[in-house]
């Protein structure tokens, strides 16, 4: 059963925002979100116990790696009644998310690799098309930016 935190151990929204390192408005809207529970005070000021703190670090830390709020709420779903993330936990879920993470860096490091000469479909200009996307066979790996978004290279260009 969890415990209920003491009440010094809560922190009005102000304070907390800024202890946090985000705005009192992001705080409500992560508590709007579920990712966040907090309470209020008898004069009804918004407050948040402190060991929210690490949540909303955990959150913010996740948001950086590129996860979205729906990932990390179901990440959050996880954790036995709500509880703060612990360490443990931590390195739990950043476990999970290494193949997504592993699968964002060889995206990226492919764009910074093919930035310069194409945007991936070979459409940056008619002239170079014919070079990366010859008959436009790209078409059948998608639409969009294939060869940036997946794995899949163009075929070297036919020297007839």
């Amino acid at each position: 059963m969890p415990t209920t935190p003491m009440p010094d151990d809560w922190i009005d929204i102000g304070p907390f925002a800024q202890r946090a390192g985000v705005a009192a408005s992001t705080l409500r809207y992560y508590e709007a979100q579920g990712l966040l529970s907090g309470g209020r005070s008898a004069s009804g000021r918004r407050r948040y116990p402190r060991a929210t703190l690490r949540r909303v670090a955990f959150i913010r830390v996740a948001q950086s790696l590129g996860l979205s709020l729906a990932q990390i709420r179901a990440a959050l779903a996880t954790l036995p009644d709500g509880r703060t993330p612990t360490q443990a936990d931590w390195a739990r879920l950043s476990g999970d998310w290494q193949p997504l993470l592993d699968a964002r860096i060889a995206a990226l490091t492919r764009l910074r690799d093919q930035l310069a000469s194409c945007i991936g479909c070979g459409c940056l200009s008619i002239e170079r098309c014919a070079l990366y996307n010859p008959g436009d066979a790209a078409a059948a790996l998608g639409d969009g930016p294939r060869y940036l978004l997946q794995t899949q290279t163009p075929d070297p260009p036919r020297q007839d």
